[in-house]
């Protein structure tokens, strides 16, 4: 048996957010690399957190 969908919706608390962004950024990032790996494409993630910090992957 697999797991449901969860429903998506805004994280309201500030600080919960700003946790889960942390701890989703990088896995976020690991797939962009592993998509440019596996099918020989250039992939290009631009990330701006809520506090306006950005992140950047890029694929050559």
């Amino acid at each position: 048996m697999g797991r449901g969908r969860v429903e998506l919706k805004r994280i309201e608390n500030k600080i919960n957010r700003q946790v889960t962004f942390s701890k989703r950024r990088n896995g976020l990032l690991k797939k962009a690399y592993e998509l440019s790996v596996l099918c020989d494409a250039e992939v290009a993630l631009i990330i701006f957190s809520n506090r306006g910090k950005l992140y950047e992957f890029g694929s050559s």
